[in-house]
């Protein structure tokens, strides 16, 4: 519903192990409870180590930036949550940095933190839980069927004849990925030292990957890279340049993926995998889309500015 500023607001927010969401509230003419915005985000690396206690404040504070051009100002709005010490921690004697820091930009706003169980804050709860910010889900997209020759170029742009789904198992894809690195000679040769880390299999690695080894993990037969510990792993993709373009296809071109630009499509699919250079691909990927061509605009440059002629009096 649109909002109405005659009607008070209130929040509810959520937190989960990877992900925060929020949804700003009202109540109509009837007294029915009816949404005015939902808003969610994937929770960054250093976030995900927050304690419990922190990451549900980090809700809520994500809730009050979101929706500040409502909330701000001097009526009392509510904000429920489903952690109940919440409802007394600005008022702790014994607060975290982190929090203490937090305090000043909560001041700014005039509300109550009433304690909501979870069963009941299914809206937020569901925000916070969304299946493509769960680092431990493969993949949200659909593996693209291996019929289509069009995109032997790494990055050639398929953007017609091809009728892609978003809901399928995530099995066959990770078992083809599996497969793939039998082919690569680079992955296979970390995957035999990761299965058993001998000398002899660390003297097969070349003396960049021996220094880099650390990033790489073993998740059940895939191969998953870190660039550190707070980074979150991803599936790493072999030298299958068929395979890339088509996992670039479906998070740009499918109807999930939406045409994004190369900045957002970068941020999903490396979310999920990594291979070398990959930012390169995209962009060039996006540069080569027909359909980004034919629809986005050209970026244009703004005329230098430039003073106004002054009338000089006859």
């Amino acid at each position: 519903m649109l909002p109405d500023t005659s009607r008070p607001f209130h929040v509810v927010c959520d937190a989960s192990d990877f992900a925060i969401g929020c949804a700003l509230m009202q109540f109509d003419a009837e007294g029915r409870e009816r949404v005015v915005s939902y808003q969610s985000r994937q929770m960054k690396p250093a976030e995900k180590n927050y304690p419990v206690h922190d990451k549900e404040l980090l809700a809520m504070r994500y809730a009050l930036i979101k929706f500040r051009v409502y909330l701000l100002g001097e009526q009392t709005f509510a904000v429920y949550t489903d952690h109940a010490s919440l409802r007394t921690a600005m008022k702790s004697p014994h607060l975290s940095q982190r929090m203490a820091r937090w305090l000043s930009f909560f001041a700014e706003y005039n509300f109550v933190v009433h304690y909501k169980p979870g069963k009941n804050n299914i809206l937020a709860d569901a925000l916070s839980r969304r299946p493509d910010y769960d680092p431990r889900r493969l993949t949200r997209h659909q593996d693209i069927p291996d019929d289509d020759d069009d995109d032997d170029d790494c990055a050639t742009c398929v953007t017609l004849g091809i009728n892609a789904t978003v809901s399928s198992p995530v099995l066959p894809l990770r078992q083809q990925i599996a497969d793939a690195y039998e082919d690569d000679a680079f992955y296979a040769a970390i995957i035999r030292y990761l299965r058993n880390p001998t000398a002899d299999t660390l003297a097969k690695l070349t003396r960049p990957t021996r220094d880099a080894i650390t990033r790489y993990d073993l998740d059940s037969d895939l191969l998953t890279y870190a660039i550190d510990t707070f980074d979150t792993p991803r599936v790493v993709i072999p030298a299958d340049d068929d395979r890339r373009a088509r996992l670039v296809h479906e998070y740009h071109d499918a109807p999930a993926g939406g045409h994004l630009g190369r900045e957002k499509t970068f941020a999903a699919l490396s979310r999920d995998f990594f291979w070398p250079r990959i930012y390169k691909w995209i962009r060039k990927w996006v540069r080569s889309c027909e359909i980004c061509q034919w629809v986005k605009p050209a970026a244009s440059e703004q005329a230098p500015l430039r003073p106004l002629p002054i009338a000089t009096s006859a």
